[in-house]
């Protein structure tokens, strides 16, 4: 696109975008995947996880940021033969509209379904993410178009990596009442913890959530979402991070992933029918 305000970047050997607003506020994405790689709110520090040990390229996926799931998440319906967390994420987008408005800025980009999508997933498809930034505010929209002529089911998620200081000083609220699908342990069960501490390896599916509330020392991070009522907390834990490839070893205490998601009831598009849900970050003030 060659008439973006903004510049082209190397963001692990990939083209990214980075976006600045007239407030200070930025955001880097990278073409590879649509994946959001830093947010950093006007005359604020990164909010965003990305491991230093992160890779990107054809069939890897960035570790950190924010990944787009799409149209499948791990191996929960509707279609457990794809890849984990489904094909986009793995993919070169491409750059559809960046502009810079008197208060914020914004960029779309734009994946459509081609023969290597239709080997894995035999559904024609265009799905669009859009981010906007603007002073403490981070707005991450994704919609999904059935371009075809079947009907297809989808789950999606925006696999949101936050950074934060110390695991065990993280406190999140708006959980308590909130039915949860344990993957560590096992079963599901309903959280009666009005506000939610963090130790070591957590994996759960929350259903009918709320707008949370991040709290990390002095930081205040508000967490909404739109047409994604579930969320998925996740952190892997000590065992685990010492065996990811891409994450220094003692990572998983400076980051917990807080994911909007439509994983539980799965949205089904008959012929150009559309879906669009969203993820909203504020930073509020001290």
């Amino acid at each position: 696109m060659s008439d973006s305000p903004f510049p082209l970047i190397d963001v692990l050997g990939q083209p990214a975008l980075k976006i600045q607003s007239p407030c200070g506020a930025q955001a880097t994405v990278s073409l590879h995947g649509a994946h959001i790689a830093s947010w950093q709110p006007a005359g604020a520090d990164e909010q965003l996880y990305l491991s230093p040990r992160a890779v990107a390229g054809s069939g890897q996926a960035i570790r950190g940021g924010i990944p787009v799931i799409f149209p499948q998440f791990e191996q929960r319906g509707p279609d457990v033969s794809l890849p984990r967390h489904g094909l986009a994420r793995t993919r070169l987008w491409q750059l559809t509209e960046a502009k810079q408005g008197t208060d914020h800025a914004q960029a779309t980009l734009r994946l459509s379904d081609d023969d290597s999508t239709r080997a894995w997933w035999p559904h024609s498809f265009e799905l669009e993410l859009t981010l906007s930034i603007s002073g403490p505010r981070l707005d991450v929209e994704l919609y999904a178009h059935n371009t075809g002529t079947s009907t297809w089911p989808f789950s999606a998620a925006l696999h949101t990596y936050l950074a934060v200081s110390d695991l065990s000083l993280v406190r999140l609220q708006g959980l308590d009442g909130c039915r949860y699908i344990d993957s560590v342990l096992g079963g599901e069960a309903i959280e009666d913890h009005p506000e939610k501490r963090f130790h070591s390896e957590i994996d759960r599916i929350y259903t009918r959530v709320r707008d949370l509330l991040l709290r990390d020392g002095p930081r205040r991070l508000l967490i909404e979402s739109e047409n994604m009522p579930d969320a998925v907390i996740w952190n892997p834990g000590p065992d685990k991070c010492a065996a990811l490839k891409d994450m220094p070893a003692d990572d998983w205490q400076h980051m917990l992933c807080i994911e909007a998601a439509r994983i539980m009831d799965p949205v089904t598009l008959g012929p150009d029918e559309d879906w669009t849900g969203r993820q909203t970050l504020i930073l509020q003030a001290a």
